[in-house]
């Protein structure tokens, strides 16, 4: 079995469990090679309520490793959550593993404020 089909289940099993409302978005996190992104999702209505990204000019701006652009995406996504009212969300580490650069992402989102 290849890692792209073993990834999508894993992706599949964690989406049965984890679901969006309004009150309380899904924090979705996409990790690609070079950059992350993290939504704030509404799976109810399917509306996208907030995102940031590694490549938001503040962020992408600054000049350090991966895993602190991470965490300044993770404290952006709750900053943009407390402005829209948000303080609770469900997290969806999107197949990967909690580790480095997702792991970050959740720990800025907690030290923004956020509750998981």
């Amino acid at each position: 079995m290849g890692k792209l089909i073993q990834r999508q289940k894993i992706r599949y099993r964690i989406r049965k469990k984890v679901q969006g409302t309004a009150v309380k978005p899904r924090l979705s996190v996409f990790r690609s090679n070079a950059d992350i992104y993290a939504q704030l999702i509404d799976d109810v209505n399917g509306l996208t309520l907030a995102a940031a990204s590694s490549r938001d000019k503040d962020i992408a701006a600054q000049k350090v490793t991966k895993i602190e652009k991470s965490k300044l995406v993770g404290a952006a996504i709750a900053r943009k959550a407390t402005e829209l009212g948000l303080n609770t969300v469900v997290f969806d580490r999107g197949g990967n593993l909690y580790h480095g650069r997702v792991k970050s992402v959740a720990d800025g989102a907690r030290e923004g404020g956020l509750q998981f």
